[in-house]
């Protein structure tokens, strides 16, 4: 026994002074204005609260053993960037110096600018923007965020489970407010739920504007199941629950969101993950948190299964997050699939897809958009 372990040490020490070096890249903004510090004590839902570096180095330390074994390393190298044309820029030296894959926290107009700069994989960890998955999707973005419509269709199945069909919808100022809105009002229709209002509100210090940014005032009247908010920002939709006319639940940005992680869910592993991260990091770990922790993931498992040829196509590589199935990226977005938690900030109250919401090959592409709807032209 004693002489087979050493023969498998001495096989992956021989192996490791061969080992194959895969270096990626990580790209993130210049003074994230997310991660201000008034904005991380808030602790808005969906809102970052560290360094996606974090997630990645966890990744990357997580699958040490695997990649020994394997014969490879992976060496991360971090870049901050504070614009479109340095995030292109930066892009480019990094595949000249050797990168097989980008990994991107960044705006989506700066994250555009890097897919076209190169060939190389690029995975987005930091925007959900439906855009970048559709319209202006490339042929070598990846996506392990949830989007917009990915996290509305959470919501909307989790009402219609709960026969919490009449929405009132409160809707936020700001133009990505405006867009998250039209993506609330697709899910509700595609679920078949009735949206009885909807009203603008507005935080503002003009006192003729007080009015729009009461709770009660708003929520006047009766009709709806239930509130949903579209805050963006987050400020307003923290001071909602409790605070309106009617004895009904808030969902949204607020109340009952749905999120990609939570520290408190529970099986699969992932307390366990959650305790890794919050040893490494010294903090909870967030969505954005999982979502760079599976971009690193992914750049282990298309490491481990490399050829002669370079990397396998990241849309043959299932990834394990624990979330109890094997998730995968769709070949006609480059959005990971994967089940959301439904969450009221203190613990995960349910999963989505819900049990009953049917699909013809997978139900985990229940969320988002579906393959037969096209919305991207450049399938992988």
């Amino acid at each position: 026994m004693r002489r087979g372990i050493a023969v498998i040490a001495t096989a992956l020490a021989a192996g490791a002074v061969h080992a194959a070096e895969y270096r990626i890249a990580l790209l993130a903004p210049a003074d994230d204005a997310r991660l201000d510090r008034d904005r991380v004590e808030r602790a808005y839902f969906g809102h970052p609260t560290g360094p996606a570096a974090d997630g990645v180095q966890m990744a990357l330390k997580d699958a040490r053993f695997e990649l020994e074994a394997a014969g490879h390393k992976i060496a991360l190298a971090t870049e901050e960037v504070d614009s479109a044309e340095a995030a292109r820029q930066a892009a480019g030296r990094s595949v000249k110096g050797g990168a097989a894959m980008l990994i991107v926290d960044l705006p989506a107009a700066w994250t555009l600018a890097v897919a076209d700069a190169v060939k190389v994989p690029v995975v987005n960890v930091g925007d959900a923007s439906d855009a970048l998955r559709e319209g202006e999707c490339r042929a070598n973005l990846f996506h392990t965020l949830p989007s917009e419509r990915m996290r509305a269709d959470a919501l909307a199945q989790t009402l219609v489970e709960r026969r919490w069909r009449n929405v009132l919808l409160l809707a936020g100022p700001t133009p990505e407010d405006a867009a998250r809105t039209a993506v609330v009002e697709a899910a509700a229709k595609r679920y078949g739920l009735k949206i009885v209002g909807k009203k603008p509100y507005k935080l503002s210090a003009d006192p003729r504007e007080r009015d729009l940014a009461n709770p009660l005032l708003l929520t006047s009247g009766s009709g709806y199941d239930v509130v949903w908010v579209v805050d963006s920002d987050g400020e307003f939709a923290r001071m909602l629950p409790y605070r309106i006319a009617q004895p009904r639940p808030v969902v949204g940005d607020a109340g009952l969101t749905a999120l990609a992680w939570h520290a408190q869910f529970e099986r699969f592993g992932a307390v366990q993950v959650s305790r890794r991260f919050h040893r490494a990091a010294g903090r909870p770990m967030t969505a954005h948190d999982w979502a760079a922790w599976m971009a690193g993931k992914t750049a282990v498992a298309a490491v481990v299964e490399a050829g002669k040829n370079g990397l396998p196509p990241l849309t043959a590589t299932p990834v394990d997050g624990s979330k109890g199935v094997p998730l995968t990226y769709r070949p006609w977005d480059g959005q990971l699939r994967q089940t959301l938690l439904l969450t009221d900030g203190q613990g995960v109250v349910s999963t989505a897809p819900v049990d009953g919401i049917l699909h013809p090959k997978n139900a985990l592409d229940t969320l988002g958009a579906d393959e037969p709807e096209k919305r991207c032209k450049h399938p992988r």
